[in-house]
């Protein structure tokens, strides 16, 4: 039902407003690329079907069309919609919402409560909305674009249902594209590659596909069509989606670390450049490719710790964007070394044995004896000197005596390893036969 009191907009205006605004989609049918939500078998129609709606944590990237899913279901439901910001609201404004809403539903109506950023509310504010969620003061609606299960409190997830909105796809953004140039009737002047280009600059995100696509109709004089190099100039490239202490980051270098441990330079490389692109500090992904390399790769190849360390040195020396270059071949030289977990393994076996067995005292056989008392003791009776036995070798035990000679290195036959194997084997045939 359309307001008679509400303020017309003065004609004219309307060609006025952005593209983006101006194409918001009118019912859940016309909104693009969320079709496993909003399609005939979507989870939002059937619930609309059912004619019931729950709380619900909208999670998703920018652009998505969480704000516009959330005014379409109060219009399909009949419920009525506030819409309250995390970031610009505390309790003073909730409790003023929650009045409101229960006058309402003293009046009969629900109320669809819509909070954007709900992750940015502390967590004494979130348990605010339990009491208004139990008793059916309001519906909430909440939008994230982190992830829930970190951000949120259990209590309140655990009465919300949590829906995925998806980035979209190349698909569903020439989609968007389409119906923009049915609206402004004419095309968008790009070719081919440009216009791929686009959309993939959109990063997923619909608003900003059409923000992009109002800027090159602005920047277009007549019979002229842009490539992507005009493109590049024109827009000046928006940055990408990414949050250095977020969900992005995480996801990143998530990704840049599995792919060296994958022994693939190309996918990790292609990480590596777009957490730089993105703003990362360099100085982050020396540290991180330093991890790699002592967790992933260790004794296979010991120059990996090198040459990552000296990356890093480089990076320090020659700074931005010189140094990057550095990072990009540390980064391709432990994407394709040997890997081996073998040192880290062996490293949490050593500290789990550490822990379980207390203060032991190593063998009294390989104690020093500084004074007579030690001495008479018995501390170095026995010991042998390794470089005065035949092949440097003793074979003495090292291990407390209540422990007993435990494993935990165990080289796998690849890179240096191979010959590190070849001599613990050697010396375990020494230590059998010389008993």
């Amino acid at each position: 039902m359309s307001d008679l009191f509400a303020p017309r907009e003065p004609e004219g205006m309307a060609a006025k407003r952005p593209l983006a605004d101006r194409l918001r989609p009118r019912t859940l049918g016309e909104v693009s690329g969320q079709a496993h939500l909003t399609g005939p078998d979507g989870v939002l129609s059937r619930m609309i079907e059912a004619g019931s709606l729950g709380s619900m944590i909208f999670w998703g990237p920018p652009g998505t069309g969480k704000t516009t899913v959330a005014r379409l279901l109060s219009g399909e439901t009949g419920l009525a919609f506030e819409q309250i910001s995390a970031i610009f609201s505390g309790v003073a404004d909730l409790k003023k919402v929650f009045e409101a809403a229960r006058q309402r539903r003293m009046g009969g109506r629900q109320t669809l409560l819509f909070v954007d950023e709900i992750h940015r509310f502390n967590r004494a504010q979130q348990d605010s909305f339990l009491p208004v969620m139990e008793d059916g003061t309001i519906v909430l609606v909440g939008a994230t674009t982190e992830n829930p299960s970190f951000e949120l409190n259990a209590a309140l997830l655990s009465r919300a249902r949590v829906l995925t909105f998806k980035p979209h796809d190349e698909e569903s953004l020439e989609e968007l594209l389409k119906r923009a140039e049915a609206v402004e009737e004419k095309p968008l002047p790009l070719d081919e590659e440009a216009r791929a280009s686009l959309l993939r600059m959109a990063d997923g995100d619909g608003r900003a596909v059409l923000t992009l696509a109002e800027e090159v109709w602005r920047a277009a004089r007549a019979g002229e069509t842009f490539g992507q190099d005009d493109l590049f100039r024109i827009v000046q490239r928006r940055a990408p989606v990414y949050d250095k202490s977020q969900d992005g980051h995480y996801n990143l270098i998530s990704a840049l670390h599995k792919a060296v441990r994958g022994s693939d330079p190309d996918a990790a490389l292609y990480y590596l450049t777009r957490m730089l692109d993105a703003g990362e500090d360099p100085l982050f992904l020396c540290r991180r490719m330093v991890r790699m390399a002592v967790e992933d790769i260790g004794l296979a190849d010991p120059q990996a710790l090198v040459v990552c360390n000296a990356a890093k040195d480089a990076y320090d020396f020659l700074g931005s964007p010189e140094g990057e270059l550095a990072l990009a071949q540390a980064c391709v030289y432990i994407a394709t070394a040997p890997k081996s977990n073998a040192v880290y393994t062996a490293y949490k076996s050593a500290m789990r044995a550490a822990k379980e067995n207390g203060s032991l005292l190593p063998p009294k056989h390989i104690l020093n004896a500084p004074t007579k008392l030690m001495k008479g003791e018995g501390y170095g009776d026995g010991y042998r000197y390794d470089h005065d036995e035949p092949d440097a070798f003793s074979g003495q035990d090292y291990f407390p005596e209540k422990m007993g000679r435990r494993t935990f290195y165990d080289p796998p036959e690849r890179g240096f390893e191979r010959e590190l194997r070849k001599r613990l084997e050697w010396w375990a045939k020494l230590r059998r036969e010389r008993g």
